[in-house]
């Protein structure tokens, strides 16, 4: 190239133009821009030249200025639609002959600038240009349109999340959403943290984020994590600061889909024909439901009544929904797949539609119940001496609480009779079930609760009420399974294999309460579910099944199923391999529940612990998870809850301390606890 040569060139990235100054050794030219800076090029970096005269460096910036009037791009589709047809290749020369009727070197530059930024008509083949076909301008045209749409997308969904940062409210759109829930499916992998115990790297290893997670991360200036995409999510209000990743992991359904809540209202409105059209009429007796204050699925009530020979018969009512649906309906198949209502310290999930569960369902005071009644006749000793099963009419007189009724007892309510001898029959009938080799474990339980961002936490106490309830559900269990096996029908009996408890020297050597029965209870082998009578050994039964909550677990609606039916004298709607079937696929969801419900107290309680920093906790060492590292467990007796810990020192099992909590990061299911008398001698020594 001679001296004075116009080029352009690109340097990291940017076109310049530049004049020829001298070689560079063999290959290489010395070229200076329009400002004298010297750029050493080698050939490929030379995008075109441009012909006709020579330059100056100084004379580029009036050379550009007589190119500007010629840079219209929309000149482009009127030459594409002349050389389309017949396919044919142009020179950037030759474009500005055909768009300007000129070819000097401004015309001719311009053109080259047309052609070599056009991404729609023309694609560079050599030196030339040869035109797209009709059909791949029209597919790019489609493609550029689509980009500028997801950029508009973007930059007002950017825009939105400046509003929601600031505080404001925003009115989120549907594509806004499709974002927002690939967030929400990333940032749930925080829950894998707490039920694996895998670290944050492993973690990202494991899961990297999807190409939805990442564009918005980085359009957002954030990291791709879980954790990132949980903050971001807090951070905008889509979610809270609490929000449950363990429930949003699981499979559980939260809302009911729009078929079954109208399904449900249609029950309401046009009530089923009822099956059961010869229901016992028990109007007349005196019912009582007992339940927590803040319970509305009321589903067991109790009445008692003195026969004419003499003897005592109990009643057992249970709530029957099945009177408002049918095996395989769509209440049916919805109440199945949820497993069980779920409890949590945020509120429930109920197993049915809030206006069945809550209304018709349960056993609502003063309003004439569909009911499914064990009659219960015990002798002296606390054993079942005769009983009947019926489809009944009731009507409950008393919705009282717990404590209503351990007040009532304990100041002997002569108004009430009936109660007292309930909860007579109720210590005959425990003290028959010890006799018969029923195990007790009594080990403290936490009620979590959390209302308006307040966490509470009682621990529930083993009240006379609660003890008398939970007598009378586990006989109506017991007369059921026992219906059942007389009758040969496949149920979902309940059984637990006999434990190996430890020594009874070996026992006596522990101290007595909390630690012996938490070492009981390490011994105690998980319950069995079988179509088949089992012995369950933990109640010193040895037939069980339970009945007792068919709005709220599914495995006691399907007893009801299956004792009704044949009580009616109907076929059973379930056969022995069916009812195995949906067995094995409810265990599987209730489990599943469980784990839910455990994660999520424990991150409350964990939450508590971290808002009392300064509060000194009474604990008892209850057992060693790691001896040799010193890591018991322990229990935080104001609150019920059993938590680990490592202590400094050696400390004896049963040993009764008093600690803080030095650390408590509930997302992280992380607690760590100091014993402050150990830190104060510490602080003394030094």
């Amino acid at each position: 190239m001679d001296k004075g040569t116009l080029v352009e060139f690109r340097v990291q990235g940017d076109s310049r133009l530049g004049v020829v100054d001298r070689p560079d050794g063999k290959t290489r030219w010395f070229v200076v821009d329009e400002r004298g800076q010297s750029h050493s090029l080698a050939p490929r970096q030379i995008t075109h030249t441009v012909n006709g005269q020579t330059y100056k460096p100084s004379e580029i910036a009036n050379f550009l200025e007589q190119v500007k009037p010629y840079l219209d791009p929309s000149s482009l589709e009127v030459a594409w639609e002349l050389l389309v047809e017949d396919g044919e290749t142009v020179t950037p020369s030759q474009m500005a002959n055909l768009l300007f009727s000129e070819s000097d070197a401004p015309q001719c530059y311009a053109a080259h600038c047309l052609l070599s930024e056009d991404k729609l008509y023309f694609k560079q083949k050599g030196d030339a240009y040869e035109p797209r076909t009709a059909t791949q301008v029209a597919e790019r045209k489609h493609q550029i349109e689509v980009e500028t749409l997801k950029a508009k997308g973007q930059q007002e969904f950017l825009g939105r999340v400046e509003q929601a940062l600031k505080g404001e409210p925003v009115e989120w759109q549907r594509h806004d959403r499709q974002r927002l829930e690939a967030l929400e499916k990333y940032a749930v992998l925080l829950a894998d943290i707490v039920r694996t115990g895998v670290n944050f790297d492993s973690l990202a290893r494991a899961y990297p984020p999807g190409v939805p997670v990442l564009e918005t991360m980085n359009m957002l200036g954030r990291s791709a994590t879980p954790q990132a995409a949980f903050q971001l999510l807090i951070d905008i209000g889509w979610w809270n600061t609490h929000e449950n990743l363990f429930l949003r992991r699981s499979s559980i359904p939260v809302q009911f889909p729009n078929k079954v809540l109208e399904v449900a209202q249609q029950r309401l409105d046009f009530p089923p024909t009822d099956l059961d059209v010869n229901r016992l009429d028990l109007t007349h007796l005196k019912v009582y439901t007992i339940d927590d204050e803040s319970t509305t699925e009321i589903d067991d009530g109790l009445s008692w009544e003195l026969l004419p020979d003499g003897r005592e018969r109990l009643w057992v009512h249970i709530a029957d929904p099945t009177r408002w649906l049918m095996p395989e309906d769509d209440l049916d198949l919805e109440a199945r797949k949820r497993g069980s209502t779920v409890y949590l310290p945020t509120g429930m999930i109920p197993m049915f539609p809030e206006v069945l569960a809550t209304g018709p369902m349960s056993l609502v005071q003063g309003k004439i119940c569909c009911a499914l009644s064990f009659g219960i006749v015990l002798d002296q000793t606390g054993s079942v001496e005769d009983y009947r099963i019926h489809p009944s009419l009731m009507k409950p007189t008393y919705r009282l609480t717990y404590e209503d009724v351990d007040e009532m007892l304990e100041l002997g309510v002569e108004a009430e009779p009936e109660i007292a001898a309930i909860a007579n029959s109720a210590q005959r009938r425990k003290a028959w079930r010890y006799n018969q080799g029923a195990i007790s474990i009594n080990m403290p339980e936490a009620m979590i609760k959390v209302k308006d961002d307040d966490i509470s936490i009682e621990i529930l106490d083993d009240s006379s009420s609660r003890q008398l309830v939970a007598e009378m559900m586990i006989l109506a269990g017991e007369v059921a399974a026992r219906y059942g096996q007389t009758h040969n029908i496949p149920l979902p009996f309940r059984g637990q294999p006999q434990p190996e408890l430890p020594p009874e020297q070996e026992l006596l050597q522990l101290p007595a309460g909390f630690v012996r029965s938490c070492a009981m209870r390490r011994c105690m082998p998980k319950s069995e579910m079988s179509i088949t009578p089992v012995r369950h050994a933990g109640l010193g039964l040895d037939t069980y099944t339970q009945a007792t909550s068919p709005i709220r677990r599914y495995s006691d609606l399907l007893t009801h199923f299956q004792l009704k039916a044949h009580l009616r004298g109907e076929v059973l709607p379930f056969s022995a391999e069916q009812l195995k079937e949906v067995m094995m696929t409810v265990t599987s969801t209730t489990q599943e529940l469980t784990m839910v419900e455990r994660q999520t107290n424990r991150y409350y309680a964990l939450e508590y612990l971290r808002r009392h920093p300064q509060q000194v906790w009474q604990i008892t060492v209850l057992m060693w998870l790691r001896e040799d590292s010193n890591l018991a467990l322990i229990l935080l007796e104001d609150l019920g809850l059993q938590l680990p810990m490592v202590f400094k020192r050696s400390v004896n099992l049963g040993e009764q301390l008093l600690v803080k909590v030095s650390l408590a990061d509930p997302q992280k299911d992380m607690i760590q606890f100091q014993e402050i008398i150990y830190q104060e001698a510490q602080s003394a020594a030094n």
